[in-house]
């Protein structure tokens, strides 16, 4: 009888561990789907987070430039300029602490369009053919004669008679063709060879 009472409880206790191992190997394994899950989870959030980081510069750019949201169809352009909106103007300046309107232009050229164009306002003009204002086109270049007889200014079109452009006083900012100021020193527009 001693026996049988010494065996009852050990054997309860060998079916206890094995439950409790069984149980951990199902919870481990959970736990395995509920990380993947988890993953994936991130993933989704990633790509709808991406989904709406576009959605919000589309919104953004289409007031700015006073256009329906579907004419922002090229996100990596605005990306690109909302990366560099407000950046400071420094003259011979090639990077985010600051940058003169010749460098942001040939930097967003590389960056955007994969093509090389360098030097001084007028230099990248005698890179360029002459387009009519009427026939502009989101990336075409303007050249402004602010200073004197010369070419001093240059900025990349967009839509709707918006431009963007490196300026002393603001930085990287978009403005309008139209605006007088603009208006009475623009020169001539060009589009790069392809």
């Amino acid at each position: 009888m001693n026996l049988i009472k010494c065996k009852l409880p050990a054997g309860i206790f060998i079916l206890f561990t094995f439950a409790t191992i069984l149980s951990s190997c199902r919870s481990h394994k959970g736990a395995q789907k509920e990380t993947q899950s988890s993953a994936a989870g991130n993933k989704n959030t990633e790509i709808s987070g991406n989904a709406a980081g576009s959605k919000k510069i589309t919104a953004k750019y289409s007031d700015l430039l006073a256009v329906p949201e579907n004419q922002i169809d090229n996100i990596s352009l605005y990306n690109f300029i909302d990366e560099w909106y407000g950046v400071p103007y420094k003259y011979g300046g090639k990077n985010k602490s600051g940058i003169d309107c010749s460098n942001f232009t040939s930097t967003l050229y590389k960056t955007i369009y994969n093509k090389s164009i360098s030097g001084s306002s007028s230099s990248i003009f005698n890179q360029c053919n002459p387009v009519s204002r009427n026939e502009l086109r989101e990336g075409d270049l303007l050249f402004f004669k602010i200073e004197n007889d010369q070419i001093s200014h240059i900025g990349v079109y967009l839509k709707n008679n918006r431009f963007v452009h490196a300026t002393t006083k603001k930085g990287v900012m978009i403005d309008d063709l139209n605006n007088p100021y603009y208006k009475k020193y623009f020169f001539k527009a060009g589009r790069t060879a392809k």
